[in-house]
Order: C-alpha cells, then structure tokens, then sequence
C-alpha cells in the first residue's frame, strides 16, 4: 500500500522506507522556529533544568519576536531582551521587526519536503510549500533543540480534492472556513489536512498559505499541499531549492475523502466565539462594529492588502471605526508602500501599523474593550481572544473585513 504525503515526509525524517498512521517514529527536524509567545520559558528551562545544556544544530534554529512588537510594557521587554541575548549569544538566527513568524518563514527558510517544528499552533501554514509543519509546546522545542530529533505519532490524512475556481470576490479565506464550518472544529484531530487537484493549481501562494494557516482551527497536526509549478515559482524566486517534492500515493490509505469544488464557495464570516460557526456573510449584514483589522499571518499579504485598497480606494472608513492595517513583514510593507496601497489606507483613515501579529493575538496592538466588536483577517475569535473577555470577533476575508469598516456594519465589498 501508498503513502501519504505525511507519512513520506516522516519516512524520510525517520530514516526508514515506510510508515503507517498510529506509528511512532523518531525523527530528525529540518528546522526549529520560535516567536516572543514562549522562548523566555525556553530559555529558562535551557539555563535552569538541563545538567548539560547545548544546541544540537544551531543552524536550524530562528527565532522571530512578531507576538508583542513592538513592545508593550517593562516585563515584555524584559522577555524580548532574554531572547535577543540569548539568540545573540549563541549564534541563533534571530528577527526583530521582521514581521509575523510564518510569514518571515516561508519568505526566507521553508523549503517542500522539510519537518519543522513551531513553538506557534499556526506552524502548519508551512504546509503552502510542502513542507510538514506542526506546533510544539516549549518542553517538545526544548527536547528537539538539544537532541535535533523529537517523536512524531504518525497522523491519518484527510484529503481535500479541489475542482474549479474561486468566482470573483470570493477567496481563499472563504474557502478554509467553509471547510473548517463542514468538518468542525474537531473534525482533524491529530489529522493531516492534504489537498490537491486541479483546482489547486489556481490558487496563488498568497491562497495556500491562507489554507493551511487555518487548518488547525480543525485540529489539524498538520497541513500540506502537492507542490506545483506555483509553489516551485515561489520557491525559486528566493533562491532555495526543495529538500524533496512527495505526494500521495494512488492507493494511499486516506481517513476521509471530501471533494470541493471551488465555484460553489461563498463570502463566509465565522462567528463569535468559534472558528467553526460559520455562516454566509449574507446573514452577519447590518452587525455593527467598532473596529476591523486587515493582517496576521493568515491575510497580511500583499495580495490581501491590494483587495482591501482596491474596496477602500475613493472611500473613508466609518467615524465609529478604527481600522488596524498590518502588513504581515518587512517584505510586504515595503511592496504595499512602493505601490502607493499604504498611501491609499492611510487617506482613507485606517491606521496602518509595523509589521506584527497586532489584535489577532490581542495583547498590544488595537485590543478591544467590553463589549465591543471587531471584524478580523486575525486566525481565532473564541472569547477574550483580541482583548476583553465579553467583547465579540468575527472572521473574514481582507475584502468583507475592508468594506465593513467602510460601512461601519458588517458587509460584502459587493454591497458597497
């Protein structure tokens, strides 16, 4: 019997010919990502637990200050100046207003037929370039930086065959939660969520990564995408080359098969408090809001933020609203403000910030207050997730989210 695109990835890892889901295999990581969330207790372990402290490959390791930048307060410049120290002392390749980890990754390391482990839950979005990217608490990061291996239980797949194409006005945001909204928020536990088919290869990079992203909002271990002419484009244009290009068997063994076709995908928006309660956006019209936010690592691309201008562009944004613009890195900002999209947001009102996680992580940047509403490009919006604990998120695409804070209600940027 075939193997999956997962089970080839932990194969090679692994140093064996096969696997099968519900193995335990000891593998060997390409590369070990970690961001503001949680190295400070990293490092504490490191200087404090281990008798005999030492990086395996520091080489692999990055590390990305993106969850609280700049800082917000005395105690978060003290953990950001334990991990710059660190980094610095060390040799460990190391960011600081760079922007959004995932982001920086796959602008700069990811490469298809790597596996990666990322103290970050959205470490899958890696999946866009092939690769099997999954997050890690700080203990399994720790273990992998001193040892350079880990333990993977090998997870099942569920397969997503896309067909057509995205109708216009509608994205890849709205795809992931339409698929997140049929399987539910549990439906990939533990599971690798694969998709291909023809209809993949219509989708931008811009697009995949948006999926994947997301794929944990289903529980997902991880998410991966057969690696195309797309994604070998992309790959070629920042001068790296594949560790490997894998896709499933024919007769590899799937948990579930779903076949999407992608000119039946609608305007989505998830409302309060779970990814998975999704509705068409037709149905959230007229919800008032006080702010929206265009960015994260799941739309603060430059493709994300040419929609929004072009929704925005001649119009003001609401009094009532304050409207965060974040490019998702250094990269991004700089093409937004090159092609004058950063000058069209700003004539418009919205505010437009560094490249960070900003509200989407909710503990600097734009965090709401009692009561209020934000619409959001950010990946979660379960209670007290953009600031106070009875304020209300809903998720949707960079074209829904602009045009709302255009109207000051929730709305489609057709409606305008």
């Amino acid at each position: 019997m075939g193997m999956t695109m997962a089970e080839k990835i932990i194969a090679c890892a692994a140093g064996v010919d096969t696997v099968r889901a519900g193995d335990i295999q000891t593998v060997t990581l390409d590369r070990l990502m970690s961001n503001d969330g949680t190295t400070h207790l990293t490092i504490d372990m490191y200087n404090n637990d281990l008798k005999h402290p030492h990086i395996q490959d520091v080489e692999k390791l990055v590390w990305i200050v993106d969850h609280n930048m700049p800082c917000d307060s005395p105690k978060t410049a003290g953990t950001h100046k334990k991990m710059r120290d660190f980094a610095r002392e060390h040799g460990i390749t190391f960011y600081e207003g760079e922007g959004v980890c995932h982001q920086v990754m796959l602008e700069k390391h990811v490469r298809p037929g790597e596996l990666i482990f990322g103290a970050d839950s959205h470490t899958c979005a890696y999946g866009a370039l092939g690769a099997f990217g999954t997050g890690v608490g700080c203990t399994d990061y720790l273990y992998a930086m001193v040892t350079g291996t880990s333990w993977l239980l090998v997870p099942e797949t569920i397969r997503f065959n896309l067909t057509g194409k995205l109708p216009e006005g509608v994205y890849a945001r709205d795809l992931i939660l339409t698929v997140i909204g049929r399987i539910g928020a549990n439906g990939a536990n533990y599971m690798a969520m694969e998709f291909a088919g023809e209809g993949l290869h219509g989708l931008t990079m811009s697009d995949r990564i948006s999926v994947c992203n997301l794929c944990v909002e289903a529980g997902a271990k991880t998410a991966l995408m057969e690696v195309d002419d797309v994604a070998m484009d992309y790959l070629k244009a920042r001068g790296r080359e594949p560790k490997a290009c894998f896709a499933s068997d024919p007769d590899a063994r799937f948990a579930a098969v779903y076949d999407i076709d992608l000119s039946e995908i609608r305007p989505i928006v998830a409302k309060p408090h779970f990814v998975d309660n999704v509705v068409p956006a037709s149905e959230c019209l007229g919800v008032k809001i006080d702010e929206a936010f265009l960015g994260s690592c799941n739309n603060g691309r430059i493709e994300d933020l040419r929609v929004g201008a072009s929704v925005i562009k001649g119009r003001k944004v609401a009094p009532e609203v304050r409207f965060l613009v974040v490019p998702a890195s250094r990269e991004v900002y700089q093409q937004a403000m090159a092609e004058g999209i950063l000058d069209t947001f700003m004539e418009a009102g919205a505010i437009v910030m560094n490249p960070n996680c900003s509200v989407c992580w909710g503990s600097c940047q734009g965090v709401i207050g009692e009561g209020e509403t934000l619409i959001s490009t950010g990946t979660r919006n379960f209670k007290g997730r953009a600031g106070h604990r009875d304020s209300f998120v809903y998720l949707a695409s960079s074209a829904t989210v602009t045009a709302s804070a255009v109207r000051g209600e929730i709305t489609t940027a057709d409606l305008l």
